[in-house]
């Protein structure tokens, strides 16, 4: 699947949304945040909140109706690794900071994309499952997982090795290589 480049054109892991339902931002040259859908301004936290929600959005420029989504969600994830807990780690920054340029820089991207999106079904499937449980049976669960559970290991597992496996078909068949 290729890389979504326009926010209207992006999955959800639930369901496609339309155009209609992307919720729109626009960016001031005072660099305020404003959101038509509640008509008021709004800070780069809130915006981070209504990603969180699952909401697809679209930030523009006031004045060039040039799409920002990309950079607002870059400056989130940079206050986000300046936090407390980042996610990445220096060496896979620098991994990822490589690839820039390089010819495997699209599959690199599609692979990442593609496991982020198994990783989020996998948490989904996840939270299903284990809304019953109370804080006792979560602590049993953390003690002695289920079957369930390293059954939906197993199958996030699989799907990471596939799209481990169809990145290098691919990569082979860029080179010109037979395997």
């Amino acid at each position: 699947m290729p890389r979504s480049k326009d926010v209207s054109k992006t999955k959800s892991t639930e369901h496609t949304q339309s155009v209609d339902s992307i919720r729109l931002i626009k960016k001031y040259p005072n660099r305020r945040l404003y959101d038509i859908e509640t008509s008021s301004y709004i800070t780069i936290q809130e915006v981070k909140a209504i990603v969180v929600k699952g909401e697809l959005l679209k930030v523009v420029d006031a004045k060039t109706n040039e799409d920002l989504t990309r950079s607002i969600f870059l400056q989130i994830l940079l206050e986000e690794e300046a936090g407390g807990l980042p996610l990445f780690s220096e060496v896979a920054l620098a991994n990822m900071i490589r690839f820039y340029g390089h010819s495997m820089q699209a599959l690199m991207g599609n692979y990442l994309e593609n496991n982020i999106q198994h990783f989020c079904n996998f948490q989904k499937q996840m939270t299903d499952q284990s809304q019953p449980l109370s804080p006792d049976m979560w602590a049993q669960f953390l003690i002695s997982p289920t079957n369930a559970v390293q059954s939906l290991m197993g199958n996030y597992s699989q799907q990471s090795n596939q799209l481990f496996a169809q990145m290098q078909e691919q990569m082979i068949k860029a080179m010109g290589m037979k395997k």
